[in-house]
């Protein structure tokens, strides 16, 4: 079978990112980068690909079999928009929008096509989240009745100069950081169906938060809170805990989610899980075990899904609905955190 021709738009973090993934897949091949930047150009020259300025001059050119975008945040749905417009399979990078309204035009106009989109939470591909979502969903924790995250970490003074806008209103780690969190834990608990907020940007003092203390309630009736900061010098973090991303120091005793039951707990990455062997009683102790895990790279995973859903053998792990729901739950925190009151999702 010949490998699949994919291209990508936008040659940022994320899109280089792609590109390295795309390299070492059997799968597929890069066949175009799409960006107007004209240093670009010689990213392509050095990956030996035809560059283009923008997808209509691409798809003038040739019709590619999928196109991952990661293009800035308010271009998502321009683009997605214009591989629906052209027949093609698309993987957007999250969030899928900059705006819920705009998220869902996209999501109608993909199904009205019946082009698939898919959302670029890689998270939801990583094996500890499939292996974490399978042991609370078995019922071995009980009833699900309380959930605590975190994602604290430093972000240093070069990562807003690098792009300076991530000072200014879209760049706070609510919508950069917390839109992943969110992701697993609709996956491992169930819808969110309301939000409480505090956020503070005394620390830096740029228009956007620095730091944030969030509650939620899910609606299965469990309560979760989330404490989200990146000025904290502290390691209780996604990409801190789970040994997945080789460009983070690594904390591997450290958790970053506890979901707790009546009958039980897990502890994630480090997959600790606690369960009563009899009638639950802080009286009583809790059997330990530590659960393995078989380790490979989420955004690989995800590549693999892409292709899969492409050659139409298997559907979207996370689709662009998943994105756009992510996307009103953090919308809602936004929402809570200015006005102080219990928000609807």
């Amino acid at each position: 079978m010949a490998p699949l021709r994919i291209a990508v738009a936008g040659v940022g973090w994320m899109g280089r990112r792609h590109n390295e993934v795309i390299a070492r897949s059997d799968e597929c091949r890069l066949t175009a980068i799409v960006d107007p930047a004209p240093v670009t150009t010689e990213i392509a020259r050095k990956l030996g690909v035809p560059h283009f300025s923008s997808l209509a001059e691409l798809f003038a050119a040739e019709r590619p079999d999928g196109v991952i975008i990661a293009t800035p945040n308010q271009l998502h749905v321009e683009h997605g928009l214009g591989c629906v417009a052209a027949g093609i399979p698309v993987l957007i990078e999250k969030p899928v929008s900059d705006s819920t309204e705009a998220a869902e035009r996209l999501c109608v106009a993909g199904e009205r096509a019946n082009v698939a989109l898919l959302a670029g939470h890689h998270r939801q591909h990583s094996p500890l989240m499939t292996k974490a979502v399978e042991i609370v969903r078995s019922g071995r924790l009980g009833r699900i009745v309380a959930v605590i995250g975190t994602a604290m970490f430093y972000k240093p003074d070069s990562y807003f100069e690098d792009g300076p806008w991530r000072r200014q209103p879209g760049g706070g780690p609510i919508l950069i950081n917390l839109i992943h969190e969110i992701g697993n834990l609709r996956a491992l608990c169930g819808e969110i169906t309301a939000v409480q907020a505090i956020a503070s940007q005394a620390v830096r003092g740029f228009a956007v938060e620095d730091t944030a203390a969030i509650n939620l309630r899910f609606a299965e009736g469990a309560l979760g809170t989330f404490m989200l900061s990146d000025t904290a010098a502290a390691v209780r973090s996604w990409e801190q805990t789970t040994r997945e991303d080789p460009n983070y120091p690594t904390y591997p005793e450290e958790d970053c989610y506890l979901i707790a039951g009546t009958q039980g707990s897990l502890a994630v990455p480090t997959m600790r899980l606690r369960i009563f062997s009899g009638a639950a009683s802080w009286w009583k102790p809790l059997n330990s075990e530590v659960i393995a895990i078989e380790r490979a790279d989420p955004w690989e995973r995800q590549l693999r899904n892409f292709c899969g859903v492409i050659r139409g053998e298997e559907k979207p792990r996370v689709t662009a609905r998943d994105g756009l729901q992510n996307l009103r739950v953090i919308d809602a925190i936004n929402a809570a955190a200015r006005s102080g009151a219990l928000t609807a999702v």
